[in-house]
C-alpha cells in the first residue's frame, strides 16, 4: 500500500480499491501493528479496539487538516496515477 504519510508512530496508507469492501473514499492507518480503516468524512469503518484513542484523535486532526490532499489522492489512485505524500502532523 502506498505511504501518504507518517507521524507519532502512525503509518497512513491509502490504495487503489476497486471492487474493494469500503465503498466510499478512506485511508488505512497502522500504529504498533493494530490497524484503523477511517472514510475521508471521518467514519470508522473498520478498527482494532486496541488502536488508542489518542492517537484516533491525532489521526482524525490530521485527516481534517488535510482533507483536499487526501481527496485528490484519492482521484489521483482511482485513476491508477501516482499519489503524492502528505505532510506528517506537527
Amino acid at each position: 500500500m502506498p505511504t501518504l504519510s507518517m507521524f507519532y508512530g502512525i503509518i497512513v496508507y491509502m490504495y487503489n480499491e476497486k471492487g474493494g469492501k469500503h465503498s466510499k473514499p478512506h485511508i488505512h492507518a497502522e500504529y504498533s501493528g493494530e490497524e484503523v480503516v477511517v472514510s475521508l468524512d471521518g467514519e470508522l469503518l473498520e478498527g482494532s479496539p486496541k488502536f488508542p484513542k489518542n492517537k484516533l484523535k491525532m489521526l482524525e486532526v490530521w485527516m481534517d487538516i488535510h482533507k483536499e490532499e487526501l481527496e485528490a489522492n484519492w482521484q489521483l489512485l482511482s485513476r491508477g496515477e501516482k499519489y503524492f505524500r502528505i505532510d506528517p502532523l506537527k
